[in-house]
């Protein structure tokens, strides 16, 4: 015994410090900056947090719909399971409940929103189907179908795979000792699944509760949690004090989830013996289960349907001819194969490192004797790590792991990762080892085995099925999480979900789409692989053959290792033949497409091909990095919202001076100048505006006008500097006064339709949800010129403008000298590309492109900085 418990506590050493090097430390660098201030620690981020507007509705509206959606989830995820355990339906619908809950972890939570706009919004693919909208997408509706489908795959793995260690001859005891129907369910299948039950529960609770993708796209007004944390994190003004508030208030709900589960622990029943056997035959049992399983399938299938039609049409919804362009333009992109071969080889590192973990986590809680103290630490590990967003967790990397070896590294990745997905995994085995023979270890120590072999040649084999669903989870979820991935990739180890993220910052949503196609197909050939591993045919004999079990096993995790490191070998062949151009440049920007594009176009014209390598980033991720990372940030080089350059400077420094003249007409700081500038303008659809009968407004003001409610989508300046280019427009029109009258009526005819993402309001009007949105001009300039139904009002109030500039990383000894020569290349040889997208003369001797041009530009009267853009949120939210 005490052998053992060595090992039992060698290996808890070892998963204690990881999680205390990489969730721990992050956590309290969270709690930190949430009680530090500038004079030392202070409750006022708290207080400013609590006392704000909206903060406890938004609480209290994510504990309502996550609470309600975990509910939902976990009685679906039965039911489906059940309907394989306990029911004789056909196999092939047993097969099809498997795949089908299974299906939307095998998707990037980003396409969640939009295959739900798609297939129930205006136009959208079951609107159409039904010849009517079936019900309101936005608030709690469009959420509670998000989360639903985004937990379901959790919950039923949990369920489903505990329900299979459920000894069904206590049925047979139960009916020959006179119990009725509803004790004999109760007592045998209910109580056995108590505590993971709760564990559904949980882990769908938290995995809604921390989303934001799915708020961002159909949450509407129901404002959620998460959206609040995203506004103080990534909002146009990130105030990582307040978030971190945010964060650690996330974290309370987790300490009462502890407490469930160790009360509901107790009800967790052992078997000595899993027995098989023939369930009795009931029709109408079996024709209610068909039925409903089958039900539950289509429901999912109807709503994913949309990613195998879209990518295939030539513009949903208004040119639905066949067409393959959009597959052409993802797959022609030259960075696809990188970013690809750099998600497998992340997904399947970290799957096997994860399985061991939680592997070895289980077995100290579920297969050991030692203290319940040590249990405790790793329960409380598995709450924490399901409670904490992907987000924070990418963020906390970025304050702690900046500057050192680990920045920007496959390895950074693998174990955020790691610590991300650790609870289900950890859960999932945990259920499986409970529900074995307890005396396995006992039995096999008085015959003389050690407790490692014992671990090896009993548990494992016994276990192979859900160390394979663990394998399989680990990977899928690697492949599509982009939530954390977004702040600690580096250019060259960026991933395939941050490839869907840049197709839609620039409103590629047909492309977004094609990629989520491509990721599925490579997560169900995984999903597939590992199902063939796990299937019990494969293990054929093993009761009889035990040493040959022992060995099959000891081949396939050859072969799984082999794979493994083949992999690895190939993708640090390519890292290596990349070493050599470790000189290149690195460019983070946040331009559109059109602007990298008239960059890249001007380095390699001018010498710098191959030179260099350009990462976009939404503007809200691309801040973040600035001001989490300073002058430790990858980038040599960055093209950023100019006042966003100017706060990171003023807080971190991290910027020299330019070496070259640059003439810009206006002055701007010493250390960055001006690439574009972005123009605001109305966006309307055309269809929409004749089939509504609806007036083209001319003014931001006709937008606040009744006629228009419901039909207007517009940008939340708290969260997207979109919108204060119309808020300029308001207040250098009507005054501050004014501007409050005409934004109150904007925002109630908006509705539903406020926006957390600049390009949002475009989406929507390009869906058909909405006539009107306001966003940027060039991009309804390129819809209109595509052939789109879109078009553009320049508003009598002006086109008024937000300049992008570059700037140049302040490194020290470590400074890439050509970073200064390309900023240089990129004014002086790409404005004349620039002017055709952005037609407003920078610089000295430039000249407006007459096509292209604005009908009315302005300028604020005032300098456009972050304390001005504070002022105006303040403005806004007196308006909501």
């Amino acid at each position: 015994m005490k052998g053992k418990n060595k090992e039992i506590k060698l290996i808890f050493i070892v998963i204690s410090m990881l999680f205390a090097g990489f969730l721990i430390y992050p956590v309290v660098r969270l709690l930190l900056k949430s009680v530090l201030g500038s004079g030392g620690l202070t409750m006022e981020h708290y207080k400013t947090v609590m006392t704000g507007k909206g903060f406890f509705t938004a609480l209290g509206n994510s504990f309502k719909v996550a609470g309600v959606s975990a509910l939902v989830t976990t009685l679906i995820a039965f039911m489906l399971a059940y309907i394989i355990h306990y029911s004789d339906t056909p196999g092939i619908i047993k097969k099809l409940i498997r795949a089908v809950a299974a299906l939307p972890m095998l998707l990037p939570t980003l396409t969640y929103g939009f295959t739900i706009i798609y297939s129930f919004g205006k136009q959208g693919f079951l609107t159409r189907l039904f010849g009517r909208q079936l019900f309101d997408i936005y608030g709690f509706n469009g959420l509670l179908i998000g989360y639903v489908i985004y937990t379901l795959p959790v919950s039923f793995m949990l369920i489903n795979n505990t329900m299979g260690y459920i000894d069904k001859k206590f049925m047979v005891v139960s009916g020959l000792m006179g119990d009725n129907a509803l004790s004999r369910f109760f007592m045998t299948v209910f109580r056995p699944l108590m505590g993971t039950l709760a564990a559904s529960f949980v882990q769908s609770f938290f995995l809604c509760f921390t989303d934001f993708g799915i708020p961002a796209s159909v949450g509407g007004k129901y404002n959620v949690i998460a959206s609040v944390l995203y506004t103080q994190m990534l909002g146009s003004v990130p105030d990582f004090n307040k978030g971190s508030v945010v964060a650690m208030t996330m974290l309370i709900p987790s300490v009462f989830s502890i407490l469930l589960l160790r009360f509901l622990d107790r009800y967790n029943i052992r078997y000595n013996k899993i027995s098989t056997m023939e369930l009795k035959r009931n029709r109408v049992r079996d024709v209610i289960c068909s039925v409903v399983g089958i039900a539950v399938c289509m429901g999912v299938i109807s709503i994913f349907a949309v990613i195998f039609i879209i990518p295939f049409v030539q513009d949903w919804p208004y040119s639905l001819n066949f067409s393959l362009n959009h597959v052409k333009a993802v797959l022609d992109d030259s960075a696809l194969s990188m970013v690809y071969k750099n998600s497998v080889f992340v997904a399947l590192i970290t799957a096997l490192i994860g399985t061991l973990v939680a592997y070895g986590a289980a077995i100290v809680t579920a297969r050991s004797q030692v203290s319940s103290k040590l249990k405790q630490v790793i329960e409380g590990i598995a709450l924490v790590t399901n409670t904490i967003p992907g987000m924070v967790l990418g963020l906390a990397f970025l304050f702690c792991f900046s500057g050192t070896g680990l920045q920007s590294t496959f390895a950074i990745i693998i174990i955020c990762n790691v610590i991300h997905f650790f609870s289900t995994p950890y859960l999932m085995m945990k259920s499986s080892l409970q529900k074995m023979n307890a005396s396995w270890e006992t039995t096999a120590m008085l015959m003389g085995d050690s407790w490692v072999k014992t671990i090896v040649r009993v548990v494992t084999p016994n276990a192979f099925s859900s160390l394979m669903e663990v394998f399989s989870y680990y990977f899928i979820n690697s492949m599509v999480t982009v939530s954390a991935v977004i702040f600690i990739a580096g250019a060259r180890t960026m991933v395939i979900t941050t490839k869907i993220k840049e197709f839609q910052y620039y409103n590629k949503f047909n492309e977004v789409f094609v990629l989520s196609l491509l990721m599925l197909v490579t997560n169900l050939l995984v999903k597939a692989v590992f199902q063939l591993l796990a299937n019990k045919k494969l293990l054929k004999g093993r009761r009889k053959m035990k040493k040959n079990r022992f060995r099959g096993f000891k081949r396939v995790t050859a072969m799984m290792l082999a794979g493994v490191l083949g992999i690895s070998m190939l993708t640090a062949s390519g890292c290596a033949g990349k070493s050599a151009k470790n000189e290149q440049v690195i460019i983070y920007s946040n331009a559109d497409d059109e602007a990298i594009e008239a960059m890249k176009n001007a380095l390699d014209n001018n010498g710098y091909k191959d030179k260099y390598i350009i990462q976009t980033f939404g503007t809200s991720e691309l801040g973040g990095k600035l001001l989490a990372e300073g002058s430790n940030i990858e980038a040599d080089l960055v093209t950023m919202s100019t006042f966003y350059v100017e706060s990171a400077q003023d807080e971190k420094k991290m910027f020299k001076d330019l070496d070259f003249d640059t003439n810009a007409i206006d002055e701007y700081p010493s250390y960055c100048t001006p690439i574009t500038a972005q123009e605001g303008t109305i966006i309307v659809n055309t269809e929409l505006m004749k089939e509504n009968n609806l007036d083209m407004p001319t003014s931001l003001k006709d937008l606040a006008d009744s006629k228009y409610e419901g039909q207007i989508s517009v940008t939340d300046i708290a969260s997207s500097s979109t919108a204060w280019l119309l808020v300029q427009g308001l207040i250098s029109e009507y005054g501050e006064d004014g501007a409050k009258d005409v934004l109150k009526g904007i925002y109630k005819n908006a509705g539903d339709h406020l926006e957390e993402s600049g390009s949002g309001p475009l989406k929507l009007v390009r869906a058909g949800e909405v006539a009107i949105g306001f966003g940027l001009r060039q991009q309804a300039v390129a819809d209109k010129q595509a052939g789109l139904p879109i078009d553009y009002v320049d508003p009598e109030e002006g086109n008024f403008t937000l300049t992008e500039s570059v700037a140049v990383v302040d490194k020290g000894d470590k400074s890439n000298p050509e970073a200064m020569k390309m900023a240089e290349c990129i004014i002086k040889n790409g404005r004349e590309d620039l002017l055709k997208y952005y037609p407003i003369p920078l610089y000295k001797g430039e000249a407006e492109d007459s096509a292209n041009k604005s009908g009315n530009p302005k300028t604020f009267p005032e300098k456009l900085t972050v304390d001005l853009l504070k002022k105006h949120q303040a403005l806004s939210e007196e308006c909501k």
